[in-house]
């Protein structure tokens, strides 16, 4: 299957996309990955979105869909694959259409994981960071530490990123909603989206979209 996932900040994309691609044996491909990789490996496309980056400038376009459309031709995605992150804005998404017709392909379903946004400004504002070990999360309600403040693995203090807090998750939303969601629209006049609650525990949304990915699959 050629899956894109989308959804607001906090909606769990990276979490279900690992899980969905490993249920369905094809790879997670997720921009954050993308532009690690290219930068790290000192590609082209790397050294350009590196200098952009460098500059407090956002990465072009034609940047971001160059180093997607060399990922989508590795061998692993052959078979399919699941976009996270990507394509982010309407020009993006036609860029990705006209990519995949080059080959002959096209895309199964485009999942929405939805989530109200007061729930989302709860779940980012919540969480809390380890200083010593930033792989150590907690949430003020969610996944409280046995002692305020402080990490139950290392003894480190938790602490609230600047980009968690509310005013910047509010933001971040108001960028999701002007640039991303339009998105949605356009792959629901080609009959691709499924829509699922991302509400509940994460392997109840696992099975909520592998039920509904199969769904979709069998209309087609």
């Amino acid at each position: 299957m050629r899956i894109v996932l989308v959804g607001p900040p906090g909606a769990g994309k990276g979490t279900q996309a690992a899980f969905l691609a490993k249920n369905l044996g094809i790879p997670h491909i997720s921009t954050g990955d993308l532009f690690r990789a290219n930068i790290s490996q000192g590609t082209d496309l790397g050294k350009q979105a590196k200098a952009y980056m460098d500059a407090g400038n956002l990465v072009p376009d034609e940047v971001t869909i160059g180093m997607a459309k060399d990922r989508m031709e590795q061998a692993d995605a052959a078979n399919g694959f699941l976009l996270d992150g990507f394509p982010r804005n309407v020009s993006q998404a036609e860029a990705l259409d006209e990519m995949l017709n080059a080959e002959s392909m096209k895309l199964d379903a485009v999942l929405d994981l939805e989530v109200p946004e007061d729930e989302v400004v709860k779940r980012i504002a919540g969480r809390r960071i380890c200083r010593k070990d930033s792989s150590h999360v907690f949430h003020v309600e969610y996944k409280k530490p046995q002692q305020d403040g402080v990490c139950d693995v290392c003894g480190g203090e938790l602490y609230q990123r600047d980009d968690d807090s509310e005013e910047t998750v509010r933001t971040r939303l108001e960028v999701y909603h002007t640039q991303t969601e339009p998105i949605i629209d356009y792959y629901k006049a080609q009959g691709l989206v499924v829509t699922i609650s991302a509400l509940g525990k994460v392997e109840e949304v696992t099975a909520r979209a592998m039920e509904a990915l199969k769904s979709k699959a069998d209309d087609k």
